[in-house]
């Protein structure tokens, strides 16, 4: 592989973040007596709040702002205070990327005051030169413009980024952009259309930098 930058997303890939998300929200509905849709759920992963509203909203209809409002207070109190563990190989990835000076940026559909906690707390925002948001873009994961928008920031054709990803969403955006695409996956598995993308899927960033150290 040839590759001149790398674009990481943060919740699932980076951070063990998504069960937390997932475990707080089933207790939301819990708590104010309504039913968890799993299958909804899984499909808002990777997307931006907007992409987020439509598909619960679909889901809950006007049930959603009352099961939202107690979702977000009690996620917010978790990771505005709490570091969220960082995922297998993460660590190892970015001190080899940095020893060989390719810059490293994020891209997740979080809005940054957020994801800039969420960074700070687990160490690991001394490793970015750059953060694009989903709160940035007018069309979030699976549209490609969040990669794009942070190709462009850190001055490198998307071809020439490679991207890493633990949802579907998060890895249509990244190949529809052209970028050289891993796929990590969390707690959603990738079906058949998603594996026909081509793209390549390791079961963790560990096996990942193997193959790139090989390369």
């Amino acid at each position: 592989m040839n590759f001149k930058a790398a674009i990481f997303d943060m919740d699932g890939l980076l951070l063990d973040t998504e069960r937390l998300c997932m475990r707080v929200f089933q207790q939301a509905c819990e708590t104010l007596g309504f039913p968890f849709h799993q299958e909804a759920y899984l499909n808002i992963i990777g997307r931006n709040s907007t992409g987020i509203q439509k598909i619960l909203l679909q889901a809950y209809g006007d049930d959603l702002a009352p099961i939202h409002n107690e979702w977000k207070q009690n996620y917010d109190a978790i990771t505005h205070h709490q570091a969220i563990d960082v995922k297998e190989g993460v660590i190892a990835l970015l001190e080899w990327l940095k020893a060989n000076d390719i810059p490293t940026v994020v891209a997740t559909s979080t809005r940054r005051e957020l994801a800039e906690i969420k960074l700070k707390l687990a160490g690991l925002d001394g490793y970015f030169s750059g953060l694009t948001c989903g709160c940035e873009v007018s069309n979030g994961k699976p549209d490609p413009e969040i990669y794009l928008l942070a190709a462009q920031r850190v001055g490198v054709a998307p071809e020439q980024c490679i991207a890493f990803e633990d949802s579907s969403n998060g890895v249509i955006a990244a190949v529809s952009a052209g970028m050289q695409t891993y796929q990590i996956p969390d707690l959603v598995v990738p079906n058949d259309e998603i594996k026909a993308l081509g793209h390549k899927i390791k079961p963790s960033l560990s096996i990942v930098l193997e193959e790139l150290k090989a390369s």
